[in-house]
C-alpha cells in the first residue's frame, strides 16, 4: 500500500473518531434522551455513556420494573416528572425536555415501543437487530417518517473509526477487488432458563438474531453490497431446544462474491476478514465494546479506538437530529439485516436451500 493510501486511511480513521467533538458549538443545547428498558445494556453500557456524550444527555427513562425507578433517580438525578411506565409513556408527548426514545428491550418489543415514541413526536434510537421480520422493520419505518422523526438502529460499528475506515475501501480498493470475505460473531456462552427472552424464539432470541446482525451488517458495510443469496446450517446444541445456539451461513453477492458467516453464543468468535486480488484487510476483533483493530496485509495497523463507542453512537445520533441530518444507520440498514435473518432461517429449515432474498 502507498504511503498515500496509508495516510489516508490512518487520517479517515482519525477524522471519523473525531467527528462527534468537531461541532462542539452546539454542546450548550443537548438533545434530551430517555432510555426505554433499565436492563444490562441501559444500565451498565449506556446509562454510563451519556455521561460522556457532549451533544445529548439523559433526561429520563421508561420500564416496567418499577422497583428500578429509585437507584435510577438517585445516581442520575432525574426528576419524576421524567419517569414513565410502559403504559404511561404516551404522556412523553407532552415532555419538553425529552427528544428521544431509546429502545433497549427485546426484538419483539421493538415495533410496538418504537410505534409509541413516534407518535408522541419523539425520534426512535433502536437497539439492534430492528425486529422480528421485514414488515416489522418496514412498519417502523413507515412510523417514523409519518411523524416527521429521525429512526436510527444502534450498530455502533458503524460509527467505530476502523470499520468506517475499512468501509471506504470498497470504493478505493487498493488491494484490487474484494475476492472473498470471512465474517464471524460469538461469544461462549450457555444456555439460559427457559423463561428468559433470549431463550424464546418468539421475542427473537438465539445466536442469529443477537449477535448474527453482527456478521451480516459487517459483511454488507464493509462490501458496499447488497446479498442476493443466502444459505445455512444450524448446529444443534444441548440445552437449546427452542433458539440456535450456532448458525453457519453463506451470503451471496453479485460477481461470484461469497461472504461466509458464524454466529453463536455458546462459542467465541469475533473478526471480519476481506480478501482482495492482491492483499486484505481485517478488523479483528470486530465488534467488541473497546478494542477493535484494523490491520492489512502490508503490515499497516489501525489502532483501537481510546474513546467510548456508545458515547460516539448517541453523540453522531444527537448531531443528526441538530442538524438534520441523515443519521449514520437508518432503518433501511436495519430491515437488510432481517432480510437476510429470515433468509437464514428458511434456509436452515430446508436443509441448507439457497433461498434468494
Amino acid at each position: 500500500m502507498s504511503i498515500c493510501r496509508r495516510q489516508f486511511l490512518l487520517g479517515t480513521a482519525a477524522g471519523i473518531g473525531a467527528l462527534s467533538t468537531s461541532f462542539s458549538a452546539f454542546s450548550n443545547n443537548k438533545i434530551g434522551v430517555a432510555l426505554l428498558g433499565l436492563g444490562y445494556y441501559s444500565t451498565d453500557i449506556l446509562a454510563p455513556a451519556l455521561s460522556y456524550t457532549e451533544h445529548c444527555e439523559l433526561r429520563g427513562i421508561i420500564t416496567g420494573s418499577p422497583a428500578k425507578v429509585p437507584r435510577w433517580q438517585k445516581k442520575y438525578g432525574i426528576p419524576d416528572k421524567n419517569v414513565y411506565t410502559y403504559e404511561t409513556m404516551s404522556a412523553i408527548a407532552d415532555n419538553d425536555s425529552i427528544d428521544v426514545v431509546y429502545v433497549v428491550t427485546p426484538t419483539a418489543t421493538h415495533l410496538r415501543f418504537a410505534t409509541m415514541a413516534a407518535l408522541a413526536g419523539k425520534h426512535v434510537w433502536c437497539e439492534k437487530p430492528m425486529a422480528m421480520t421485514v414488515n416489522e422493520c418496514q412498519q417502523m419505518i413507515d412510523v417514523c417518517q409519518q411523524n416527521k422523526v429521525k429512526l436510527s438502529i444502534g450498530y455502533r460499528m458503524q460509527h467505530e473509526p476502523s470499520t468506517r475506515a475499512f468501509a471506504e475501501l470498497s470504493h478505493t480498493k487498493p488491494f484490487g477487488d474484494l475476492t472473498g470475505m470471512s465474517v464471524f460473531a460469538g461469544y461462549p456462552g450457555g444456555p439460559g432458563s427457559e423463561s428468559n427472552w433470549r431463550m424464546i424464539p418468539e421475542m427473537g432470541g438465539g445466536a442469529l438474531y443477537d449477535m448474527g446482525v453482527y456478521a451480516i451488517n459487517g459483511a454488507r458495510f464493509i462490501s458496499g453490497l447488497e446479498p442476493q443469496s443466502v444459505s445455512a446450517k444450524i448446529e444443534k446444541t444441548k440445552g437449546f431446544k427452542w433458539v440456535d445456539a450456532t448458525t453457519y451461513f453463506t451470503m451471496k453477492f453479485k460477481n461470484g462474491l461469497e461472504a461466509k458467516c458464524g454466529t453463536s453464543v455458546v462459542k467465541g468468535f469475533n473478526y471480519l476478514r476481506a480478501n482482495c486480488a492482491s492483499g486484505w484487510y481485517e478488523l479483528k476483533p470486530m465488534q467488541s465494546y473497546s478494542g477493535v483493530v484494523g490491520r492489512t496485509s502490508d503490515g499497516l495497523v489501525l489502532p483501537s479506538f481510546s474513546g467510548n463507542q456508545q458515547a460516539q453512537q448517541m453523540d453522531n445520533d444527537a448531531l443528526a437530529i441538530k442538524l438534520n441530518k441523515p443519521v449514520f444507520v437508518p432503518g433501511e440498514e436495519g430491515l437488510q439485516d432481517i432480510r437476510v435473518v429470515e433468509g437464514a432461517f428458511k434456509s436452515a429449515r430446508n436443509n441448507g436451500e439457497l433461498i434468494t432474498l
